[in-house]
């Protein structure tokens, strides 16, 4: 067992729930951001605004009616499955044959996982790149070996499991869509507070939703695009509702690096005080169903239902929803995405500040 120890040291292999669960999904959501949400923004960015370069055509694969076309944000897109795998060999500092092998390996499991296509990602390049790191620079011809035992390793694997996942996450979207159907009341609390949740822990929310596939886009499944904009309520509440309670203590600063960034950066003074995270949680248990039941609001963009306002990507997929563009609709994202949480957080967090429960100084980050 000693020998094990060492040699596990020696490749840097260390089995931690940390690393795997959250080094590496954090990483994953950077994956995420680069590929797919980049993919997005700039599609929705040529759409909207009618910018041509963004919207042409810039590569085509295959003739005739088989023929995929890719526009610039398309290309991005396409990438996502090498994007995320790439990223999380990075997190757990895999040498660079085996992390440039994780590509290959990201887009077969990406696509061989459907709706379950991160998750199969994590779980993929997590076990790749061990393997991978266990055979670096072990033989003479490592420029071989290495790459051609992740490569195979991995898509072995991913032979095996990404099809499962794909299928288990199909299902739950399929019973949020079910759920939804018969009680938007209930499920558009539940998504938005859960999504919420995840959004401001360190892990990926919007890694979550892209596996649930939370969109109408593609499937059709109306109950799907509700619930996914039941989880952009949930994410909009967290991030806006944690800059505009925090404001005191964090000005301007902190209003731009939750309100555009991330509300996970209270996870520390969360662990310190949890009760600072009723207000923003409690408000996403109130604009959810307000988002699902009143405004009958719907995302476009699986991964954008776990985004919030991080880059506006949240309000971006509502805005890319099928039939979006009345002024009732422009009313509805305002108010879910900014009004509601910028009201209601403070709100709730002013009797806890009387009573003591939240202390000035216990939102404070160090910007």
């Amino acid at each position: 067992m000693e020998a094990v120890r060492k040699f596990l040291a020696r490749k840097n292999i260390v089995f931690s729930a940390k690393r795997y669960f959250i080094d590496a999904m954090g990483a994953m959501a950077q994956g995420l951001f680069c590929t797919l949400l980049v993919g997005t923004i700039l599609n929705t960015l040529g759409q909207q605004l009618h910018i041509g370069f963004l919207t042409e055509v810039i590569v085509t694969l295959g003739k005739g009616k088989g023929a995929v076309t890719y526009t610039i944000g398309g290309l991005c897109s396409a990438m996502v499955g090498p994007g995320m795998a790439v990223a999380i060999g990075r997190a757990l500092e895999a040498p660079p044959l085996v992390l440039f092998s994780l590509i290959p390996v990201g887009f077969a499991t990406n696509f061989m996982g459907g709706a379950g296509g991160p998750l199969a990602v994590l779980f993929v390049a997590i076990l790749a790149s061990e393997i991978g790191k266990a055979v670096s620079k072990e033989t003479k011809i490592d420029i071989l070996v290495t790459p051609i035992v992740t490569v195979l390793s991995g898509i072995g694997i991913a032979a095996l499991i990404a099809a499962p996942i794909g299928a288990a996450a199909s299902a739950v979207g399929r019973f949020i869509m079910w759920a939804t159907e018969l009680q938007p009341f209930f499920m558009g609390i539940l998504v938005s507070v859960i999504v919420g949740i995840a959004l401001t822990l360190p892990i990926s929310s919007a890694a979550i939703c892209a596996a649930l596939a939370l969109s109408g886009a593609g499937s059709g499944d109306a109950g799907l695009a509700l619930a996914g904009g039941a989880a952009v309520a949930g994410c909009c509440a967290q991030m806006i509702g944690f800059a505009v309670m925090s404001f005191r203590e964090n000005g301007w600063g902190g209003v731009a690096a939750q309100g555009l960034g991330t509300s996970m950066l209270q996870m520390g003074n969360i662990a310190k005080n949890p009760l600072i995270w009723l207000p923003p949680t409690l408000a996403s248990a109130i604009t959810g169903p307000i988002a699902t039941c009143l405004f009958k609001m719907e995302n476009g963009i699986a991964v954008a239902s776990g985004m919030g306002t991080c880059g506006l990507v949240g309000p971006i997929g509502v805005a890319a929803a099928p039939g979006f563009g009345s002024p009732m609709s422009w009313v509805s994202l305002i108010l879910v995405c900014f009004v509601l949480p910028a009201i209601l957080t403070p709100l709730i967090a002013w009797p806890m500040r009387r009573a003591g429960w939240i202390k000035d100084g216990d939102c404070k980050l160090d910007l």
